[in-house]
């Protein structure tokens, strides 16, 4: 079942926003895939994502395109043929937001049957 976090929507982090500090970070990244990993700057989180071949490693960094558009929060992504690296870090505040987190939960989700739809509100291999 997909994190709460999945359902929530991002919020734009504007002047005096301060980043999460260790306890929120802490509490965040048990809310989402064990496989994010915070840096050890403890300014971003990153994931590392493997598939079968190219067109599966694309259609994911696509749907990730596609929820980054939708919550206005976007990540760095490289990828090759068949993996993928994901970095959440909010920019404008030097560092971690729950938008992060939001957004992480979000790429979780679209690897679970029952992905977050908006009526629902109540190491790993892809593909």
């Amino acid at each position: 079942m997909p994190s709460p976090l999945a359902y929530r929507r991002c919020r734009p982090c504007e002047g005096g926003t301060e980043p999460l500090d260790e306890d929120g970070i802490r509490d965040h990244l048990a809310q989402i895939g064990s496989h994010w990993q915070l840096a050890a700057d403890g300014k971003s989180i990153s994931a590392d994502f493997t598939f079968r071949n190219y067109y599966q490693t694309t259609a994911y960094v696509n749907a990730i395109a596609w929820i980054a558009h939708q919550e206005d929060h976007h990540p760095d992504i490289s990828f090759g043929y068949k993996t993928c690296k994901v970095v959440y870090s909010t920019h404008a505040i030097g560092g971690l937001s729950e938008n992060d987190f939001i957004c992480a939960a979000k790429v979780d989700a679209l690897n679970e049957n029952d992905a977050p739809k908006e009526s629902d509100k109540s190491d790993k291999q892809v593909g």
